[in-house]
């Protein structure tokens, strides 16, 4: 099949540090090219893949933070975001398949072209205008990420849902802990990831945290008032935002990840990260987590911070081999590459069933077909990039 990715411009696919989507997108795209399919992905400038890169805007948007902040108008997010998706759609013809990974900005585009589009709900949450904008294309093809995911958007035609899956090759766990025991907090330091929620069990335990993540520009103010007072540099330690092999190193030394979210997650890669390193994940029950957490057996869904304390005092009685060997049976990204493959493959075979049927009521119009938009010669060449040696996530 020849299939294009649709990756957010927000930063660079892979991410060399936090880029949830990126990743996936990452990930997806190189499985589908190792399975034989043709893929082009439509990403910032900069970002790698193996199969032909459509790379747009001289740096991932969110290096631009200060411009973009000053920027009342959004022209610079929105003229760049028109700019991938006026190619991608113009060219439809071109493509079996288009994925849609930047969100309700590719919607309205996907209604005049008869290529088959595909949007990952990559986010929970919107404000209510994106909200309207999803209902009113409701009847587009959807792909959650977790089960739950479909009970905020009831309305949405679901082709799909599919867990996140990672290269667990590239995540060594560690079975035996040594040295001083301490507790991970991996994600942005947002009220919403629970950081704050974290300090509480490891100090009520006594046992030292290591927090690790980006702090957004909107997120300032809360690391400012709440949780700065609270770091102290020896029992709570900040230690910034993580590449890939520190991050791997930060979660098999850990004897516990925590994922206290205080809002309805969609997946939360984190956890099956922390899994894929042997690391029990101890987690409030809230959105998706009791889907990826198999309690009792790589970690605990608890309801309250209090019953998540008690929790976390017996994480020595959780088999770190049979944690990892949870990650290995559900989230490889082998098995999220195949599941996509399928569902392509399902709406393609719809599709052409639905194209023939129209050709057929239609092949007695006497109107001139119009012109081509875009002729294969107009096509900016592909720029061809070496997948990442070591992609982070």
């Amino acid at each position: 099949m020849r299939i294009a990715q649709i990756a957010p411009l927000w930063e660079l696919v892979p991410p060399r540090a936090y880029g949830g989507t990126e990743l996936v997108a990452y990930l997806l795209s190189e499985g589908l090219i190792q399975r034989g399919h043709e893929v082009t992905l439509f990403a910032v400038a900069g970002s790698q893949t193996s199969g032909c890169l459509r790379a747009y805007a001289s740096q991932p948007l969110r290096e631009l933070e200060e411009t973009l902040h000053n920027d009342k108008t959004h022209c610079t997010v929105m003229a760049s975001e028109l700019n991938v998706l006026g190619d991608v759609f113009l060219e439809a013809e071109r493509y079996d398949v288009i994925h849609n990974h930047m969100g309700f900005q590719a919607l309205p585009f996907a209604n005049f072209v008869e290529t088959p589009v595909v949007t990952t709900l990559h986010n929970a949450l919107s404000p209510q205008p994106v909200r309207d904008l999803f209902l009113k294309n409701a009847h587009q093809h959807y792909v959650s990420i977790s089960r739950y995911q479909q009970q905020l958007w009831p309305e949405l035609h679901y082709a799909a849902t599919i867990y996140h899956g990672i290269d667990l090759s590239r995540f060594e766990p560690k079975f035996a802990l040594s040295g001083e025991p301490y507790l991970a907090f991996l994600g942005r330091l947002s009220p919403e990831k629970g950081p704050l929620q974290a300090i509480r069990v490891a100090q009520a335990l006594g046992l030292k945290l290591l927090l690790a993540g980006k702090i957004d520009r909107v997120d300032q103010v809360f690391y400012d008032s709440v949780l700065a007072s609270q770091i102290d540099g020896d029992r709570i330690i900040y230690v910034g935002e993580l590449e890939h092999a520190a991050k791997v190193e930060f979660l098999r030394n850990a004897a516990a990840c925590l994922f206290p979210v205080q809002w309805p997650e969609p997946f939360g890669l984190v956890m099956i990260e922390a899994m894929a390193c042997g690391t029990p994940v101890f987690a409030l029950r809230n959105g998706s987590v009791p889907e990826v957490v198999d309690h009792g057996v790589s970690g605990y869904v608890a309801d309250t911070v209090e019953a998540l304390t008690r929790a976390v005092q017996d994480y020595a009685r959780f088999d770190r081999r049979l944690v990892r060997q949870k990650a290995e049976e559900r989230f490889s990204a082998q098995r999220m590459v195949v599941e996509h493959e399928r569902l392509y493959q399902r709406l393609v075979n719809v599709n052409r069933w639905d194209g023939n049927l129209w050709h057929r009521a239609s092949r007695n119009l006497t109107a001139s077909s119009p012109l081509p938009l875009h002729r294969a010669s107009d096509r900016p060449a592909c720029q061809y990039g070496r997948p990442a040696a070591t992609p982070a996530d």
